[in-house]
C-alpha cells in the first residue's frame, strides 16, 4: 500500500517535470527568451568558428567594414534554424542584385569580392560594371564583342596588352598603351602631346621616314604636338604659323601644301 508520503513526492516529481518541460517549451518558441539565454556577443563567433573570421579579417570588404557575424546570421541552432541570410535582405535597388544565384561568381559571402568566374561571363559583369558596358554600345570594337572574362578571368585583374596585341614599340608597357587606348573603347585614342613619336610611327611608318628625314624645325616635334586632341586630327598650318605671306600670295594659293608639299617633309 502507498503511503501518503509517496504519493506526495510523486506529485511533486509530476508537477516538477511539467514545470521543466512548460519553460523548455518557451525557450524554443520565443526568439527573444532564446535569446536573452544565450547571450552571444560577435566576440563569441570565433571561439567556434575560426575560418569565416580570418577570412572576412583579410579580405572581407564591406562584410567586415559594415556588417558584424549577427548582423547577417540573426538566429543559431537550436533555438533557430534560419542561420543562413538571404543576399536579398541588405543588397537591394540595382539590377545586379536581382540576378539568380549569387553564390555562383561570389562563392564565398565571407570575402565577396574573391569572384569565381565561369568562362564568356559578360551580361552579369555589366549589370555592376555600367561604365564598360555603355562604352561596348557607343563604341564599336574588338573588345566590344569579347566576353568580360576573355580579358579579366580573376576579378579586378588588369590584363597585359601584350597578350594579344604586339607592342608599337620596343619596351612599351601596358600602361602605355592604356594612355592612348581606353581598354573598353581602344579606338577612340587620345594621346599626351608628350607621347613618343615611336609610338606613333609604328602604324604611320611612311610619315614616320620622312619625319627622320626633314631638315625643318618639324622634326623635332612629336607627333602630338601638331594632332593635339583625338585621333585623327589634321591639323590647321595656320594654328601655328599664321599667314606669314602676303595677302596676295596667301588669296592665290589658299591652301598651303601647293607649296610646301607635306607637312611631314617640307619643301621650302
Amino acid at each position: 500500500m502507498v503511503s501518503m508520503t509517496e504519493k506526495r513526492v510523486h506529485a511533486f516529481v509530476v508537477i516538477l517535470c511539467a514545470v521543466v518541460l512548460a519553460a523548455a517549451t518557451l525557450m524554443v518558441s520565443t526568439p527573444d527568451a532564446s535569446a536573452a539565454l544565450v547571450g552571444l556577443e560577435v566576440s563569441d563567433c570565433v571561439k567556434c568558428h575560426q575560418d569565416a573570421p580570418a577570412t572576412i579579417a583579410s579580405n572581407g570588404g564591406k562584410h567586415q567594414t559594415a556588417v558584424t557575424c549577427l548582423d547577417c546570421h540573426g538566429e543559431h541552432p537550436p533555438w533557430g534554424e534560419n542561420v543562413i541570410p538571404q543576399c536579398s535582405m541588405c543588397h537591394e535597388g540595382k539590377s545586379h542584385y536581382e540576378l539568380e544565384n549569387c553564390l555562383t561568381c561570389h562563392s564565398n559571402p565571407h570575402e565577396p569580392l574573391a569572384l569565381n568566374l565561369a568562362d564568356d561571363v559578360k551580361e552579369p559583369c555589366l549589370t555592376c560594371h555600367e561604365g564598360p558596358g555603355q562604352d561596348f554600345v557607343n563604341y564599336e570594337s574588338a573588345h566590344a564583342e569579347q566576353s568580360c572574362t576573355f580579358c579579366h578571368d580573376v576579378h579586378g585583374k588588369i590584363p597585359d596588352c601584350s597578350t594579344c596585341h604586339e607592342p608599337h614599340a620596343e619596351g612599351q608597357m601596358t600602361s602605355d598603351c592604356l594612355a592612348c587606348h581606353p581598354a573598353h573603347h581602344p579606338l577612340q585614342i587620345n594621346y599626351a602631346l608628350t607621347t613618343p613619336r615611336s609610338f606613333c610611327v609604328a602604324c604611320h611608318e611612311e610619315i614616320g621616314e620622312l619625319m627622320e628625314k626633314t631638315e625643318t624645325k618639324h622634326q623635332a616635334f612629336t607627333c602630338a604636338f601638331c594632332h593635339r586632341g583625338q585621333h585623327p586630327i589634321v591639323p590647321q598650318c595656320q594654328t601655328c604659323h599664321g599667314e606669314p605671306h602676303s595677302p596676295l600670295i596667301h588669296q592665290k594659293m589658299p591652301n598651303c601644301l601647293d607649296c610646301h608639299m607635306d607637312p611631314h617633309y617640307l619643301v621650302k
